[in-house]
C-alpha cells in the first residue's frame, strides 16, 4: 500500500544567496509581490529538500501541488525533467537515483516571463513552492502516479444511478481491480470487479442514488479502487463523487438536477495579506466559510487551477464552480505557448474529473485584449475541443472582455458564454448594464448569456453620502453592486453572474485609491478580516437565514446632510431606533431601507434596527463638519471634465478625410502615433483627474483593438457629450 509524508522544510536560495532554512508551502514574493511599484521580483530560485531514506521493495515519487511558473527536478544530482504550468499537480519517479540515505531534491523554480501562461494579467505571479510538496512510496503494483498528476482513477457518474470506472494500473498483470460505492455513511451500496489491465473499465449500478444537488443537499459517495494480487491489496484509492445531471436553458437559465438553480456568485484569488499564494487548509476552510455566508451558490475559480483541497471544500459544500486555465489578457503566438495551454487544459480537467461541483471548464479570460487573430481564435478552437474531448460531461465557458463584439465569432466557441463588464466602475454607468444584457441576450437568443465580472473598488479608510463612481468609498461600491443584484434578480435568463472578486487580491503594479499594490473590489479585505458594507447586501439577497445590518460603522462621522441611515435586510420591514428611541419604521424594498436625515445628538449616538426580533448596532457621531479624512485626497476629479467643451458651441460636425484619423480608428492605431497619442492623452487628462486619469489610462492600454468611438460611447456620462466631436476634429488633421 502507498504511503504519503508532506516534506515541511527546505533550504532558499536566490540566485547569488546563500542557502537559508524556508517552511513549505513558500512563496518569495509574500511581501513585494502586495507592496506596490510593479517590480517584485521575478527569476529563478533554488530549494534543497532532505528526502527520506526509500523503503526496500518499494518505489518512490515526489509530488509538487503548485510551484510557479516553471520547475526543473534533480535528485542526488541527477536531472528529473521540467515541469512547465503554476497551479497544477505533478510528479517526478525518484526510484532509480535513490540512495540509501542522505538523498536531497532539488528543485530550481522560476516566475519569470517565457512560453508558459499566464503572460501578462493584474494579479502577481508569485514565485516559489507555494504548495505542498509530497514524498509517496508506492508498492510495484499500483494505480499510475504518472498520469497527469492524477490517481489513475476516473469516475463518470449518471444521475440515473450508473457509474463508469476507468482505473489505469501500473505492473498489474494477473491482478484484480475491484471498486466499491459507499455511500456517505459507509455502506457498500455497489461493488464489481475485473481482471486488471492498462486500461481497466468497470460500470457498477447504484439504486435510486442520492443526488448531490447543491447548497441544499451536497450529498456524496466514495469509489474505493483497490489493486489486489493473489488476493493481498497492493494499492487502494479513495475518490469522491457525486450523482448529479445540469444543463442551461438560454432563457431559463442553469438546472441542477432537472430544477431551476440560479448560479449567483462570486469569484475567488487564493492569496491573502504577507502569505501571497503559500497558504494553509485553514485558509482555504475560511474562505469557504465566508462565501457560503453571503450565500453564493457558485464560485469562479479564476485564473488558474486552485488546490486540490479548495475543490474537495467545495464538493462538500454544494458550491458548483467554474474551473479554469490561465490564459488570460496577453495571447502568445507559437507552438511552446500554444502546448502550453493544451496541457494545462489536459492537467486541469484530468486532476479535477472527480469532483462533483465542477460543472464548467473555463478556456480563457478576456484573452483578446490585444484583439482578435486567427491563431488566437484556431487556439481557443483547440482548447475547446480538447475540453469536450477529455470530458464530454461537463459544459466550456469562457470570459469575454467587455468590448468584445456581440456578433464575434469567440461568442461562438463554447457551450455558454460570459462577459466581464465593468459598466459603473471602468466605463459608463452602473444603469448601462441591464440595457447592454437585454441586447446581447436579445441579438443571440440562443446563447446562453453569463456575467463572469463585474465590480468597484472600496477601501474602508474612504466615506461619502453623496457616492460617485471612483471615489473607492464602500458607500459607492454598496451602491454599484446593490444595483448589479436588482438588474440580475429582473434578468432570469443569465445562467450565471460572479462578482469580481470575493477578496482584495495582490496586484503589484496597481495604485489606485490610496492603497499600493493591491485590487480592492473585494467584499471582504485581502486579510479576511472585514466584511466591506457590499458583502452585506448580497447576503440579504442571497442567504436565507434572517439578517440586518445597520451600514456605516466605519463612517462614523456624520455631519448635518451626512445623517441617512441605511438597513440591509432580508425581512420584510425594520423599525430604525437612536438612542433607544423609536425613529421610524419602513417597508423593505429590494432588501434595503434609507432613513432620511436621522436626529442625531452630539457626539456618540447608538443607532439600531430591528427586524423580526432581530438587532444590529452601530455607533455614529454627531459632528458639526464633515469629517475631511473620509475623502481620498488629491484624488478627485478635477472639475473640469463638465465645462471645458462648453466654448466650442454647435461649430463641430463629424467628419473623416482619407488618410487621416479619426475617432473610428481603434486605440491602439491612435496610440501607435506619437502625435495622435499625445493629443488623446491630453484631452483625456482634461476630462479625468488623478486616479480615474490612472484607470483610463490602463484601460486605453487593455481596449486597443476597440474604435475610439466605441469606448466613448461606453463612457456614457463621463464624457461630455461634445468630446467626440472635438476629438474627431483634432484627429482629422493628423495622417495615418
Amino acid at each position: 500500500m502507498r504511503t504519503e509524508t508532506v516534506l515541511k522544510q527546505a533550504l532558499f536560495a536566490k540566485p547569488g544567496e546563500a542557502f537559508a532554512p524556508v517552511a513549505l508551502p513558500h512563496t518569495w514574493n509574500a511581501l513585494d509581490g502586495q507592496d506596490g511599484g510593479g517590480d517584485y521580483w521575478r527569476g529563478a530560485a533554488t530549494y534543497q529538500i532532505a528526502l527520506p531514506a526509500p523503503t526496500a521493495g518499494k518505489r518512490q515519487f515526489i509530488q509538487f501541488e503548485g510551484a510557479n511558473h516553471v520547475a526543473s527536478v534533480r535528485c542526488n544530482g541527477v536531472e528529473l525533467g521540467t515541469h512547465k504550468g503554476g497551479f497544477s499537480t505533478f510528479r517526478f519517479e525518484l526510484t532509480d537515483v535513490m540512495k540509501g540515505a542522505d538523498n536531497l531534491l532539488e528543485v530550481t523554480v522560476d516566475n519569470s516571463e517565457c512560453d508558459v501562461y499566464p503572460q501578462q494579467a493584474d494579479f502577481t505571479f508569485f514565485g516559489g513552492l507555494y504548495r505542498d510538496v509530497t514524498f509517496i512510496e508506492a508498492e510495484p503494483i499500483h494505480f499510475d502516479l504518472m498520469k497527469h498528476g492524477t490517481q489513475g482513477v476516473f469516475i463518470t457518474p449518471h444521475a440515473a444511478g450508473k457509474v463508469r470506472v476507468d482505473a489505469f494500473p501500473v505492473n498489474a498483470a494477473g491482478c484484480t481491480v475491484t471498486c466499491a460505492i459507499l455511500d456517505a455513511a459507509g455502506n457498500t451500496v455497489a461493488q464489481a470487479g475485473a481482471p486488471a489491465q492498462a486500461h481497466t473499465v468497470l460500470v457498477l449500478d447504484v439504486e435510486n442514488p442520492h443526488l448531490w444537488n447543491g447548497r441544499p443537499d451536497p450529498y456524496c459517495y466514495t469509489a474505493r479502487l483497490t489493486l489486489e494480487q493473489n488476493g493481498t491489496a497492493c494499492d487502494e484509492v479513495d475518490a469522491v463523487f457525486g450523482f448529479r445531471g445540469f444543463h442551461v436553458d438560454p432563457e431559463r437559465g442553469f438546472f441542477l438536477n432537472g430544477k431551476s438553480y440560479p448560479l449567483r456568485g462570486v469569484a475567488r484569488h487564493q492569496d491573502r495579506l504577507d502569505k501571497g499564494w503559500a497558504i494553509s487548509d485553514a485558509d482555504h476552510e475560511e474562505d469557504v466559510r465566508l462565501i457560503l455566508e453571503v450565500g453564493a451558490t457558485t464560485i469562479r475559480l479564476a485564473h488558474y487551477q486552485h488546490a486540490r483541497h479548495f475543490y474537495d471544500l467545495c464538493d462538500r459544500a454544494g458550491l458548483v464552480l467554474w474551473a479554469e486555465i490561465p490564459f488570460i489578457s496577453l495571447f502568445r503566438e507559437g507552438p511552446d505557448a500554444r502546448e502550453n495551454t493544451l496541457s494545462q487544459m489536459t492537467e486541469l480537467i484530468a486532476q479535477n474529473y472527480n469532483h462533483p461541483s465542477i460543472c464548467f471548464w473555463g478556456i480563457s479570460n478576456e484573452i483578446t485584449i490585444g484583439g482578435e487573430s486567427e491563431a488566437l481564435y484556431r487556439n481557443l478552437c483547440e482548447l475547446n475541443a480538447l475540453a469536450k474531448k477529455l470530458d464530454p460531461s461537463r459544459l466550456t465557458t469562457m470570459a469575454q472582455l467587455s468590448m468584445v463584439p456581440m456578433d464575434s465569432e469567440h461568442v461562438y466557441i463554447t457551450d455558454v458564454q460570459s462577459y466581464n463588464n465593468y459598466y459603473g466602475w471602468y466605463v459608463g454607468d452602473v444603469d448601462q448594464n441591464g440595457p447592454w444584457m437585454d441586447e446581447f441576450h436579445r441579438k443571440n437568443p440562443d446563447r446562453p448569456l453569463g456575467i463572469s465580472e463585474y465590480g468597484a473598488e472600496a477601501i474602508l479608510t474612504w466615506h461619502s453620502a453623496k457616492p460617485e463612481n471612483h471615489d473607492y468609498t464602500e458607500e459607492y461600491q454598496a451602491h454599484y453592486h446593490h444595483e448589479m443584484l436588482k438588474a440580475f434578480a429582473a434578468r432570469p435568463y443569465l445562467w450565471a453572474t460572479h462578482c469580481w472578486n470575493m477578496f482584495d487580491f495582490a496586484a503589484d503594479a496597481r495604485d489606485e485609491g490610496g492603497c499600493k499594490g493591491r485590487n480592492n473590489k473585494g467584499l471582504v479585505t485581502y486579510d479576511r478580516k472585514t466584511r466591506k458594507e457590499a458583502f452585506y447586501i448580497y447576503k440579504a439577497y442571497w442567504n436565507p437565514e434572517p439578517m440586518v445590518h445597520v451600514c456605516g460603522a466605519r463612517f462614523a462621522d456624520r455631519a448635518p446632510g451626512q445623517r441617512d441611515v441605511t438597513v440591509y435586510t432580508n425581512r420584510p420591514s425594520v423599525t430604525l431606533l437612536v438612542n433607544g428611541r423609536e425613529v421610524g419604521t419602513q417597508t423593505v424594498t429590494d432588501h434595503a431601507a434609507v432613513f432620511r436625515d436621522v436626529p442625531l445628538a452630539d457626539g456618540p449616538n447608538t443607532v439600531t434596527a430591528r427586524a423580526d426580533g432581530l438587532e444590529d448596532s452601530i455607533t455614529l457621531h454627531g459632528v458639526a463638519q464633515p469629517n475631511e479624512s473620509y475623502v481620498l485626497p488629491q484624488e478627485v476629479d478635477d472639475g473640469t471634465a463638465g465645462n471645458w467643451f462648453d466654448d466650442l458651441g454647435n461649430e463641430l460636425k463629424l467628419e473623416f478625410r482619407e488618410g487621416y484619423l479619426s475617432i473610428r480608428d481603434r486605440i491602439g492605431d491612435i496610440l501607435a502615433n506619437e502625435e495622435a497619442a499625445k493629443v488623446l492623452n491630453e484631452l483625456m487628462g482634461k476630462m479625468a483627474g488623478g486616479a480615474a486619469m490612472k484607470s483610463m489610462q490602463a484601460m486605453m492600454g487593455m481596449i486597443k483593438a476597440m474604435r475610439l468611438e466605441d469606448v466613448l460611447k461606453m463612457a456614457g456620462k463621463r464624457v461630455p457629450p461634445q468630446a467626440k466631436f472635438y476629438l474627431n476634429d483634432v484627429l482629422n488633421k493628423i495622417k495615418k
